[in-house]
């Protein structure tokens, strides 16, 4: 029987998209007004496969991002300190303090190091920052349209949604002069000539703005004159804005009928999840910012990750023990060449492979007491052929990073460099055993062949649990009664301190 390998779906919605000719540009973005989460780099990964296959296959293709540093902070979130950000409610996030001092603005706080985690993962974008493309006068053209197409507007979003808009609602948000807000001053007209809108602000402010950055298009409104300005030809989102009635029913209408354009397709993709902790959404706090991810993932894992699961489903991460069998599936895949265009497109080809599984190297950090130089030695040693120590050096950071963020309790451990106080209750049959098992050891034996000598040698010794013996080695090498498993974790020693410890144990 012949197997025809099912296509990828990257390249299904490449097929559909290029039934319209170009040239296209691929569309993604977030309002960085806090952490960017792994959750949202979903958006960016479909873009960017998007944009690689698209390339491939001759499109002429540009991919965006647009950086939403425009938008108004909307409220004090957890992360902040309510006493400075309270009053800065309302304002745009380019135009208020850095919560760290260290940035522009209190955008760029959040965005700057999505965009180098961005480089990180080989993703080239051309970005867009919302208050130059309205300070620049990019959006002038698609404002005055809004602006005159008011009423439109307000049917459109009232027969999607039901939603009927207050008679003084516009889809320009004037920023007030006088406090700086842009969320409840209301517009009393405009001037198409001199491109200004005048406005008056509940604090008593009055007076008028200019269309180059003196406010900017409600939400509903400023996706589609984006798509039009642009123009952008395709744009993933989140499933919460493909529903009835949501902001990509309406943006279609507005752009056709307000903006005389098409709206992009659509690729809708379901949100990742945070393993026991749902939806990542930032004003629930329960987010993982892609920067602090990046430094416990290789980045060609987060991208497969993304590359090798349908848009429609959703995915559920969880960064204590799964992550290590997701980096582990990633090498397995790898090294045997399965699912090979999720492999191609996650970028595996850019990344050097070294050999060794996520999981021992998390062990052998451990031993090495974080030393990567010696853990290339130890691995050396147990006869891994490390033809990179430098790729193997960059992984086990990885490891080394994830324990201390967010390995659980049972997977760590620490090398004792003397005999701990833990080995001194050990009982007698106990001793015997490890002055045994220290006789019966041989040079070379594998994990797997030290993994049964400790249950032959328990017998022979007459131990009555099994489990007394691997107690007995954690007790005198890692002072816990718990451990890595024994047969690989004594393999993995330099056999003199094996022996030397296992005999000042059963002699103590």
């Amino acid at each position: 029987m012949i197997h025809v390998r099912e296509k990828h779906w990257a390249d299904e919605i490449a097929d559909a998209i290029l039934k319209t000719p170009g040239p296209h540009e691929i569309s993604t973005g977030i309002s960085p007004s806090g952490e960017i989460h792994i959750g949202n780099l979903r958006e960016v990964i479909t873009a960017d496969v998007l944009h690689r296959v698209l390339t491939e296959r001759g499109a002429q293709v540009v991919f965006d991002y647009v950086a939403d540093n425009f938008d108004p902070l909307r409220k004090v979130y957890p992360f902040l300190d309510a006493a400075v950000y309270e009053k800065q409610i309302g304002k745009p996030l380019s135009e208020i303090p850095c919560p760290c001092g260290r940035h522009a603005s209190y955008g760029d706080h959040f965005l700057e190091p999505f965009l180098r985690s961005l480089e990180g993962m080989r993703i080239k974008v051309k970005i867009y920052r919302a208050d130059q493309m309205y300070k620049s006068g990019m959006l002038v053209t698609q404002i005055v349209q809004a602006l005159k197409g008011r009423d439109r507007i307000a049917a459109i979003l009232h027969e999607s949604t039901g939603r009927q808009v207050e008679p003084t609602w516009s889809p320009f948000n004037p920023i007030c002069q006088s406090c700086g807000r842009m969320t409840e001053s209301v517009v009393r007209g405009f001037s198409e000539r001199a491109e200004t809108v005048d406005y008056e602000c509940p604090c008593g402010g009055r007076g008028t703005v200019s269309m180059r950055g003196g406010g900017k298009l409600t939400w509903r409104v400023d996706w589609p004159a984006r798509w039009a300005r642009i123009p952008v030809t395709i744009e993933p989102f989140g499933k919460d804005h493909a529903t009835k009635g949501g902001s990509y029913e309406t943006g279609a209408r507005i752009c056709r009928e307000v903006f005389d354009a098409p709206p992009p397709f659509p690729v809708t993709y379901e949100w990742i999840s945070f393993k026991g902790m749902g939806d990542m959404k930032k004003s629930k706090g329960n987010v993982l910012s892609v920067h602090r991810m990046l430094e416990v993932v290789p980045p060609e894992v987060l991208r497969y990750l993304v590359v090798k699961t349908r848009p429609g489903r959703s995915i559920g991460f969880d960064p204590g023990l799964p992550l290590l069998q997701l980096v582990d599936e990633f090498d397995d895949a790898a090294s045997q060449a399965r699912d090979p265009r999720a492999l191609q497109l996650s970028g595996a080809d850019q990344f050097t492979p070294v050999g060794v599984p996520f999981r021992h190297l998390v062990n052998v950090v451990q031993m090495a007491d974080f030393d990567l130089d010696q853990v290339v030695t130890i691995l050396r040693r147990n006869g891994y052929p490390v033809e990179n120590p430098e790729a193997l050096k960059e992984r086990a950071g990885y490891a080394a990073r994830w324990l201390r963020e967010f390995a659980p309790a049972e997977m760590k451990f620490a090398l004792q460099k003397t005999l701990p106080a833990g080995a001194a209750p050990l009982s007698e049959g106990q001793r015997a055993f490890l002055g045994r098992l220290g006789e019966a050891l041989r040079p070379g034996m594998t994990g797997e062949e030290i993994h049964a000598l400790i249950y032959e040698v328990a017998k022979e010794i007459g131990l009555p649990r099994t489990t007394d013996a691997f107690e007995a080695i954690y007790r005198v090498f890692l002072d816990q009664s718990k451990g890595p498993r024994a047969g690989w974790f004594l393999a993995f020693l330099d056999r003199g301190f094996a022996l030397d410890r296992l005999r000042a144990a059963a002699a103590a």
